[in-house]
């Protein structure tokens, strides 16, 4: 089905591809956000990740362990940052923020001998004859694994934060992290975990764009994903299915900008390339605005400073 030069069946397959490493990147953040502590260092853990994985992927030659790397490396950067915040009570939000300025200039360093190198293609998972189904196939059953995985993780990260005790226990912690602890509850192991899950899911989201959507190294390359990534999760209200639908819909205006762009449609570049960002920060405003609750959605002790008092 064509539209104005542009394959819509390709358009939604493209669009799962563009959406994958935000949408990866936004499920970590909102569990991390659940459990009450604000990782402003999303981006920097998404640039680790791609680096990371783009180095092991070429040295191992095998795009598995490239993710692998990569969900090491931003959780390792997560855990950074939760020893920061957690044990030496440093500021989240100005923690965050140096995070990220260590994860792009430390990659920079790291990327130096990268350039111009291919990295080993990741082959998409073989489904046999549904992938041949028409205009289903190729936009459900045409894909890599690592596009699956993330939508895997949503479902997973939804069902085990509504049904699970240890769900209820990050929840519990998000909300009153003073009342867990009267509980009994390890707060700040609850909440190295959760920073650790999602810097490993941020690390992913980095290591899909330099091996999969791009596929190449190049500096800077994440280029405010990470910071669409936060967004979304704050305007979904930290809900799963919404940071679903937020990340889709950022892809999909993504790769419909590009397709305009090819077409030549009479529209400035400049208005082009600017249109995901806007479209999708209208949409989720909103979506979260019918009960003007994004604010009271939010963990009631979302970047509070927890003390164990003795």
């Amino acid at each position: 089905m064509v539209i104005g030069g542009i394959d819509i069946v390709l358009l939604i397959a493209s669009m799962m591809v563009a959406a994958t490493p935000i949408l990866l990147a936004a499920t970590g953040e909102m569990v991390a956000e659940k459990s009450g502590v604000l990782n402003l260092g999303v981006e920097g853990m998404m640039i680790i990740g791609a680096i990371s994985g783009f180095a092991a992927a070429v040295a191992t030659e095998s795009p598995f362990f490239g993710f692998m790397a990569a969900a090491v490396g931003g959780a390792v950067m997560a855990l950074l940052f939760a020893l920061l915040t957690q044990y030496l009570l440093s500021n989240q939000v100005a923690t965050g923020l140096a995070l990220t300025l260590f994860g792009l200039g430390l990659s920079a360093l790291m990327g130096q001998g990268y350039q111009g190198i291919k990295p080993p293609p990741t082959a998409k998972i073989d489904m046999g004859p549904l992938s041949d189904i028409p205009g289903l196939g190729p936009i459900l059953f045409n894909h890599d694994w690592v596009v699956y995985l993330s939508l895997l993780l949503v479902g997973g990260t939804w069902a085990f934060l509504k049904y699970t005790r240890a769900g209820l226990i990050l929840r519990a912690v998000g909300e009153s992290h003073d009342a867990a602890h009267a509980l009994g509850y390890r707060v700040i192991r609850v909440r190295i975990a959760a920073l650790m899950f999602g810097g490993a899911l941020a690390g992913l989201g980095g290591a899909y764009l330099s091996l999969v959507r791009v596929p190449q190294w190049t500096e800077g390359m994440t280029a405010g994903a990470g910071w669409i990534a936060l967004a979304i999760v704050v305007f979904a209200s930290w809900k799963a299915e919404r940071v679903l639908l937020g990340a889709y819909l950022f892809g999909g205006v993504t790769v419909l900008q590009l397709r305009l762009q090819a077409a030549g449609i009479a529209i400035p570049v400049q208005v082009l390339s600017m249109a995901p960002y806007l479209i999708t920060i209208i949409v989720l405003v909103i979506m979260s605005a019918p009960r003007g609750r994004a604010t009271l959605a939010a963990p009631a002790a979302l970047g509070r400073v927890f003390h164990a008092s003795h």
